[in-house]
């Protein structure tokens, strides 16, 4: 992000705190927006007691999209904000929303991610694990008619209900020309040295929807559930933030991707998976169907989707701020090296590049796009 727009987001900050600089917390950290949060005058909610929840927050998130940023996930919804207000009272412990001089403002949750007590690995307590799949419940609960947020993308690009099929295709396309085609110029020679290329996308497809999925009534999906978007308020009330990547589709996916991104030990993910078919299969009738087939082919495309996305996230990381970052270059070579390992199967890679191969092609590909 430019240093202008950096300003002017927290000279925004600044003037809805009403001029107090001292209110102004950040930026935080986030890839998607430079964010600061700011206290409201005369608030009275602190989040921090047990009868508070229906408190307006004490303090709001002000924030502006990052420059020139990739998107490597679909949006379905044109605002967050409008979405966050559609689900006031249907879905427990998302943000509030707070009128600041005239702009719609997320209230701020105060407390502590889920990531920075129980990190990736760590078994979650079965106190979380119980809110966790509350929120599932609610969310398939959710129909798509009944969602009134205005939807960004259009109705030809729009799977039909139950078309679980179509949707993950959907998603499929998104990666390849969104993501993958989009930014060819740039990334294919370095693609290519680590064995992705136009091939890997018919690999995935016939990996992962020959024979077609089961058909699955749609429901509301976060997209993103993991644990730096739950927060843990002081009294232990799980909060779910960043609504951004919500959609509508195939139930099943939602739980892939929090499996994938969540890193549970094995004994606590399939006492994660019992228990949402039960939730799920409660609240949204035959939103478990085909599970046992088809939640293994949504994990594996998520396996793939992970090494475009983090291919180019690493370039980045290694390139912020024009200078090549060497003391990140060995764990970003490692992440890149490992994601490829757990994809070989679904991009039908023949051989997965050693450590060694990936590193150096990183390097070397700074070298020749600096700037």
């Amino acid at each position: 992000m430019s240093a202008q727009r950096v300003s002017q987001t927290r000279e925004k900050a600044v003037e809805l705190s009403g001029g107090d600089t001292s209110a102004v917390e950040g930026p935080l950290k986030g890839y998607h927006h430079e964010t600061y949060v700011l206290s409201l005058p005369g608030a009275a909610g602190d989040g921090d007691g047990e009868d508070d929840e229906e408190a307006e927050p004490g303090r709001v998130k002000c924030r502006a999209p990052r420059e020139r940023l990739l998107w490597f996930d679909r949006r379905c919804f044109r605002s967050e904000e409008e979405l966050l207000e559609t689900l006031q009272g249907r879905i427990s412990r998302i943000p509030r929303l707070v009128d600041v001089g005239g702009i719609r403002l997320q209230g701020f949750i105060e407390g502590r991610t889920l990531g920075s007590t129980y990190g990736p690995g760590r078994p979650v307590p079965d106190r979380v694990l119980d809110q966790i799949l509350s929120l599932f419940e609610e969310l398939t609960a959710v129909a798509p008619g009944t969602v009134g947020a205005e939807r960004r993308c259009s109705p030809g690009d729009r799977a039909e209900d139950r078309d679980s099929a179509g949707f993950l295709d959907g998603l499929i396309r998104f990666a390849e020309e969104r993501v993958y085609q989009a930014n060819r110029d740039a990334f294919e020679g370095l693609f290519a040295t680590l064995g992705v290329d136009d091939d890997s996308f018919r690999s995935l497809r016939k990996r992962v929807l020959v024979p077609g999925l089961t058909r699955r009534p749609f429901t509301l999906l976060h997209a993103d559930l993991h644990r730096e978007n739950f927060v843990l308020d002081p009294v232990g009330r799980l909060w779910t933030i960043d609504w951004e990547l919500a959609m509508l589709g195939d139930p099943l996916y939602d739980l892939a991707t929090h499996l994938h991104l969540m890193g549970y030990p094995a004994e606590q993910e399939k006492r994660v998976v019992g228990r949402w078919r039960e939730v799920a299969e409660r609240s949204a009738p035959g939103s478990t169907e085909g599970w046992r087939d088809d939640l293994p082919r949504l994990r594996e495309f998520k396996r793939a989707q992970s090494v475009f996305t983090d291919v180019i996230r690493a370039t980045q990381v290694l390139g912020e701020g024009g200078s090549f970052h060497w003391r990140r270059w060995l764990t970003e070579s490692v992440k890149v090296q490992r994601v490829l390992q757990r994809a070989a199967v679904p991009l039908g890679l023949d051989e997965v590049p050693t450590l060694t191969t990936v590193a150096r092609s990183l390097r070397e590909w700074h070298g020749s796009h600096r700037g």
